[in-house]
């Protein structure tokens, strides 16, 4: 197997794969938590504090009653450490969970983890996307071709879809 191969996505139907990590306060979070109690928008972003991860995290944030009205919540995950989320969520009042991935574990089970070019370069790192996981844990809605401006709108979009 080559450096550059990428696990497909996760089945949509299937339960989501299971995780642990921690979040920007050090707390161990796990999916299970939230079965039963709502959908999970579980969204993979390359690093803390950059342009476009700052502009999809921002419009998470100003989305959080929209998405609470839908029976959703948001988590970020990325290989950042706790301490470079917690600046992340302080810098930028953000009011969801950002999980720690260090090993890209998470991201390698969801098919998040991936051969990448900038500027001409080649490198493995979190390919942008997102899962939407309904309240039984299983996942609904997989989301790879993510435009951070509208990430949003579209994760309510498609949260409406699965409501109606």
């Amino acid at each position: 197997m080559t450096t550059d191969t990428k696990k497909p996505f996760p089945k949509v139907g299937n339960l989501a794969p299971a995780f642990t990590l921690l979040n920007q306060a050090g707390e161990k979070i796990s999916l299970k938590d939230f079965r039963g109690k709502s959908h999970v928008v579980l969204y993979f972003y390359p690093k803390a504090m950059t342009p476009g991860c700052t502009v999809q995290a921002c419009g998470l944030r100003d989305t959080q009653k929209a998405l609470a009205k839908l029976g959703a919540l948001a988590i970020g995950i990325s290989p950042d450490p706790p301490a470079r989320l917690a600046k992340f969520e302080e810098k930028h009042e953000l009011n969801f969970q950002l999980l720690s991935d260090e090993d890209h574990a998470v991201a390698d089970a969801y098919g998040a983890w991936g051969l990448k070019k900038f500027m001409g370069k080649e490198f493995m790192g979190i390919l942008r996307t997102t899962f939407i996981i309904d309240k039984q844990g299983r996942l609904a809605q997989v989301m790879d071709k993510v435009k951070t401006k509208s990430h949003h709108d579209d994760v309510l979009a498609l949260l409406a879809e699965l409501d109606a």
